[in-house]
């Protein structure tokens, strides 16, 4: 099962094609600014200013700080969760669940947070999210929920988003509402409980490696001089 999420390009007006080095200095130091700022706070003379590049050139590729903002996210965060394609699906959708729930419990979390609570005001903001991420791993999911329903005969509904809702729901619950921790516990009671209604084993913890660790705040650095400097 390959992981197939494709991560859009973002919309931005015609201009000088988009220097390498430039684009990962400017998204390097939105994430510096996100350790110690909200999403709300971060302004794009913040990110020009702590980039070394001037708001026209920010401007020139994005259409506003949430699409920064997003593009800094993506770079940080879906490596970190991937849909292995070495295990059986079972396996895979378990290990993907778990390392989805450490990740929002550090930094990737707090961000999606307020990504989703600016998009209340600004429509625009969970449209980019929406388009630019949450579509892409929805339909990752909805293979593997396929893969995992052909191998392992679990019931599927009709509308197998109805299956994925039921896996990520409880997650963003506690992400936006905060009313219980995203932990190993809840990890494995989320998981081994979804796995019993589907009337299949729970899975073994054992084989899904040890506990993620959430990214980290990375240490404030001077502005990068250079493309590996700068990678997020």
């Amino acid at each position: 099962m390959a992981e197939t999420t494709t991560l859009k390009t973002p919309r931005r007006a015609v201009g000088r094609p988009r220097n390498e080095t430039t684009r990962l200095q400017i998204l390097a130091a939105t994430l510096r600014l996100l350790e110690s700022q909200s999403v709300q706070s971060v302004t794009i003379e913040g990110i020009a200013r702590e980039a070394g590049v001037g708001k026209a050139t920010i401007y020139r590729w994005w259409e506003s700080k949430a699409m920064v903002v997003i593009d800094a996210f993506l770079e940080q965060h879906v490596v970190k969760v991937p849909m292995p394609a070495d295990l059986p699906p079972a396996l895979a959708i378990a290990q993907h669940l778990r390392s989805l729930i450490h990740e929002y419990s550090g930094w990737s979390g707090r961000i999606v947070a307020q990504i989703i609570a600016e998009g209340q005001s600004d429509p625009s903001v969970l449209r980019e999210f929406r388009d630019r991420f949450h579509a892409g791993r929805r339909t990752l999911v909805r293979e593997s929920l396929l893969a995992w329903a052909k191998a392992s005969n679990i019931p599927v509904p009709d509308n197998v988003e109805a299956l994925s809702e039921l896996l990520y729901s409880p997650i963003y619950m506690r992400l936006l509402v905060g009313h219980g921790p995203l932990n190993d516990d809840f990890a494995r009671e989320h998981i081994s409980y979804v796995y019993r209604l589907l009337g299949v084993p729970t899975p073994d913890w054992d084989s899904l490696g040890p506990v993620p660790t959430p990214a980290r705040k990375r240490a404030r650095r001077s502005r990068p001089a250079s493309a590996a400097d700068a990678a997020p």
